[in-house]
């Protein structure tokens, strides 16, 4: 921990503004009713006590400490034991009227400095600041608290403010001239479903490139920082997922429970993909299902999306720990033909000129792998790549009877489609029995679900097992 900074107790958040705040800073946390401002104060204070030794001072203006301490048990703070250790302190100010005010602002520095608090919270300023008739003597509570709370007593201090809906200003037009960091939370829509935002307008003495985030109320307050690939250090090899009767799993549990239990069995599964979303965050979403056909001794067949070649796709399964004897044997990964090409037992070849003749070979393929391992096959078609071959109309015909077949051998297909056609995805999608659409907001990838619907989920990439899966986190 920095000396010049304050951890925020707060997942995410910390890698975006520096390592914390500003020690002995000003913090304006503003935002809606029902954006999360009491889980995030709540999660700084409680973090600072745990994990780093920080006494804190709750000072409510809105609830008693019964309601308090009950809805912070559902996240697991438990405020009651750290109050009877000495370490916290809630001052239940809901009766507070104007008058006594200035005695109201004594009351709170001295239960800071008698605690022996780091840490600070008022909840809210809002409601503080209403008992003032005239807006100076809001500004000079404001700087009262700045220079003997955070200043004279080193105490790092969060100011909540309530915005009122429908505006954009922060509370009373003062705080953001005397503090030293505003927060804004904020709820939007994306694709007609709930995304949580934060921004951060100003932090003194720290240099910010992403001023604007995801976040999430699962499981208590999450920022995600900009997607960020990590490496492998102990490779392992991949373990398979069980299926059930009537789903094939996906290989990932994440995946799974945001469906359901994973995809039907003879379902076409579509995987719509933004403009800038990387190849790695596709790999996420497709990789592990083709590695869970492989690892249960099932063929996959591949038509890659462009940029994407088969070495690639041969390098990744063999990351996972699949063996070079299980790829040559149930892998097919097609290739357009060219001069000077090496074929590998693994490839099929494809001449690009008539589509009913390289469709046949395919059908070839797959029945040959249908009868080596006598088990449904796996179909990953990157439609970008039919598109550049044999044109719309003929990649419509291909996808449409692949639907067909692949609902009569009750395998499973997965259609990778990425933007230019908005025709096609349109047909793609009626034609889809599942439909996943992945996307970007403030350098987060985001996954949410057409058919079935589904929340918005963050993307986020775990490498704890030794191989590289999607870590999804609904956005609640």
């Amino acid at each position: 921990m920095s000396v010049n900074r304050v951890p925020s107790g707060i997942d995410g958040l910390d890698e975006i503004i520096g390592g914390g705040f500003p020690r002995g800073s000003l913090i304006v946390l503003a935002g809606n009713p029902g954006t999360g401002k009491t889980i995030f104060s709540a999660s700084f204070l409680y973090r600072g006590i745990v994990d780093y030794g920080e006494k804190g001072v709750y000072v409510s203006f809105a609830e008693n400490s019964e309601t308090f301490f009950s809805n912070m048990r559902a996240f697991g703070f438990n405020f009651e034991k750290l109050e009877r250790a000495g370490k916290f302190r809630f001052l239940d100010l809901i009766t507070a009227r104007e008058e006594a005010a200035p005695a109201i602002i004594e009351t709170i520095l001295r239960e800071v400095s008698e605690v022996g608090a780091r840490r600070l919270v008022i909840d809210s300023f809002s409601a503080l600041a209403q008992m003032f008739k005239e807006k100076h003597e809001v500004r000079i509570i404001l700087h009262t608290i700045l220079s003997r709370v955070t200043r004279f007593l080193d105490c790092t201090t969060l100011l909540i403010v309530e915005n009122p809906y429908g505006e954009d200003r922060i509370g009373f037009g003062i705080e953001e001239f005397v503090a030293d960091g505003i927060i804004l939370l904020k709820r939007s829509r994306l694709a007609d479903r709930l995304l949580r935002e934060l921004e951060i307008f100003k932090m003194r003495g720290t240099p910010v490139q992403e001023t604007l985030t995801v976040f999430t109320l699962k499981d208590g307050f999450k920022v995600f920082p900009p997607f960020k690939p990590k490496p492998i250090k102990k490779p392992s090899r991949f373990q398979p997922r069980p299926d059930t009767e009537e789903r094939f799993s996906t290989g990932s549990l994440d995946l799974d429970e945001m469906l359901g239990g994973g995809y039907p069995r003879g379902s076409s599964v579509l995987i719509e993909i933004d403009e800038y979303i990387s190849a790695l965050q596709c790999h996420l979403i497709v990789a592990p299902t083709d590695s869970n056909f492989l690892a249960h001794g099932r063929g996959v067949i591949a038509i890659p999306s462009r940029g994407v070649d088969h070495n690639l796709v041969k390098r990744w399964f063999e990351d996972v720990g699949l063996t070079r004897e299980e790829i040559n044997r149930l892998l097919r990964i097609c290739v357009k033909e060219y001069a000077g090409f090496k074929p590998e037992p693994y490839t099929l070849m494809l001449k690009g000129e008539n589509i009913l003749d390289d469709y046949a070979r395919y059908m070839e393929t797959e029945q040959e792998l249908m009868k080596l391992t006598g088990q449904p096959v796996l179909n990953i078609i990157g439609a970008d790549t039919l598109i550049d071959i044999y044109g719309v109309k003929e990649t419509i015909s291909f996808l449409r009877d692949r639907a067909t077949r692949i609902r009569e051998t009750k395998g499973l297909g997965i259609f990778i489609f990425k933007p230019g056609y908005p025709r096609l995805a349109k047909i793609l999608g009626a034609l889809a029995d599942v439909h996943l659409k992945v996307t970007r907001e403030h350098g987060a990838a985001l996954v949410y679900g057409v058919k079935p619907g589904t929340n918005l989920y963050v993307l986020e990439m775990d490498v704890s097992r030794g191989y590289a899966m999607p870590k999804l986190t609904p956005i609640i």
